[in-house]
């Protein structure tokens, strides 16, 4: 790897403001990044519907796998040079995977597409990454496949963590980082759905995860928690495209009011209706949901109509429809996405949500332009400051690497 840290001068691209995005998807976050201030030169995917719908959107897109890819190659698509570009982001997939014989194993980012994304900021040396993905990967152990018995029973075989090896990749290309789960409820998004972001500088600047902005109580209805009715609630007789709930789903679904879920079904046919599930662990909190107008929605997942993951109306029977969808994710209401029905409900349930994207840009623009922080003699010691700065911490839910 590179390993150049700062021994670069790219102070001569410090106005540049220009975003290579990787594994673009439906571009939820290039959108927001966009609404920050940044200028997405080039988006990449493999999903060809996912290809369509940026190109559908006037979008510069390099379609295909990113192992094929040469970050010369992108670079040349760009008209950037090394160092020249303001940011990469992107969500790469850390999947499970099994790696037998290297011993790194299932679960172990460094063969899975993660790595790509380290070759392309190891090769391209952006200003700043930003990288997005589930909550779990902080969480995650490394697992390997045992080579032996004596392995298989070995106490010692101690692996750390998913984040340990992401981590100390990005520490091997010298850049500063910080990271931590933010959830998009608090950023002014109608819909409780927690990220891992880790955000990234080449010049060791003083990145942080942006503060909360909207919270469940505040004196002003702009920085409350946006529902559910905020966000699709004129569009009870435009749904648009929908997918098809079951009769025996809808039969049930009709039984539950507003905000609720199998709980509220009639005692005596609850085994009926939950099937197999009914003797399961778990809250199930997802069978039979029906969302609640005056509440953020749920997470919103690649389908409407799985059984375990319904997306039901609050008010009609039916499903979420394809631009309810949009709507809980924040896309603009003449963004195209393309492929079948079911691909535009994957394309919108995997992208991250407009307004959660926009704080972090946001966060990193303020970093750029040393505009974060305003300068005092002292933080007042007094317990209401103390309060101010404990809230601030513990909202971002920041841990830093340095």
């Amino acid at each position: 790897m590179n390993n150049t840290g700062t021994q670069g001068d790219y102070s001569k691209y410090s106005d540049n403001r220009d975003v290579i995005s990787l594994f673009s998807g439906a571009m939820g976050l290039d959108i927001g990044l966009e609404k920050a201030g940044l200028h997405i030169v080039i988006g990449q995917d493999f999903d060809e519907s996912c290809v369509k719908t940026m190109q559908a959107n006037g979008h510069k897109v390099l379609g295909g796998d990113i192992r094929e890819i040469s970050p010369q190659y992108l670079l040349e698509l760009t008209g950037l040079s090394i160092g020249e570009p303001f940011l990469i982001c992107g969500g790469p997939p850390c999947q499970p995977f099994s790696t037998a014989g290297k011993r790194l194993g299932i679960n172990d980012p460094r063969g899975s597409l993660f790595m790509e994304f380290i070759r392309m900021i190891d090769y391209i040396r952006p200003r700043f990454f930003i990288m997005e993905n589930v909550k779990g990967i902080i969480s995650a152990p490394l697992k390997h496949v045992p080579t032996s018995e004596k392995d298989e029973n070995d106490p010692e075989q101690k692996l750390g963590t998913v984040l340990d090896v992401i981590l100390s990749e990005f520490a091997k290309l010298n850049y500063k980082t910080v990271y931590g789960l933010l959830d998009a409820v608090n950023y002014g998004v109608p819909q409780f759905r927690e990220r891992f972001v880790l955000i990234g500088s080449r010049d060791w600047e003083d990145i942080f995860l942006p503060v909360p902005t909207h919270f469940p109580l505040h004196q002003n209805k702009e920085y409350r928690w946006k529902c559910v009715r905020e966000a699709i609630g004129d569009l009870e007789l435009d749904a648009g495209e929908c997918a098809v709930m079951s009769e025996e789903r809808l039969h049930y679904l009709k039984m539950v009011p507003e905000g609720g879920n199998w709980r509220d079904l009639p005692e005596d046919i609850v085994p009926s209706a939950m099937g197999g599930a009914y003797e399961s662990g778990g809250g199930k909190v997802g069978f039979y949901r029906r969302l609640s107008y005056d509440q953020p929605s749920p997470t919103v997942v690649t389908s409407p109509v799985q059984k375990a993951t319904m997306m039901c109306h609050p008010v009609q029977n039916r499903a979420l429809s394809v631009k309810e969808y949009a709507r809980i994710q924040q896309f603009p209401d003449d963004w195209i996405f393309t492929g079948t029905m079911a691909s535009k409900y994957r394309q919108i349930g995997n992208a991250v949500p407009v307004g959660l994207a926009e704080a972090v840009g946001r966060a990193v623009c303020a970093t750029a332009d040393k505009t974060a922080f305003v300068e005092t003699k002292r933080f007042r010691g007094t317990g209401v400051h103390n309060k101010l700065r404990n809230a601030i911490e513990i909202g971002g839910n920041t841990y830093a690497n340095k």
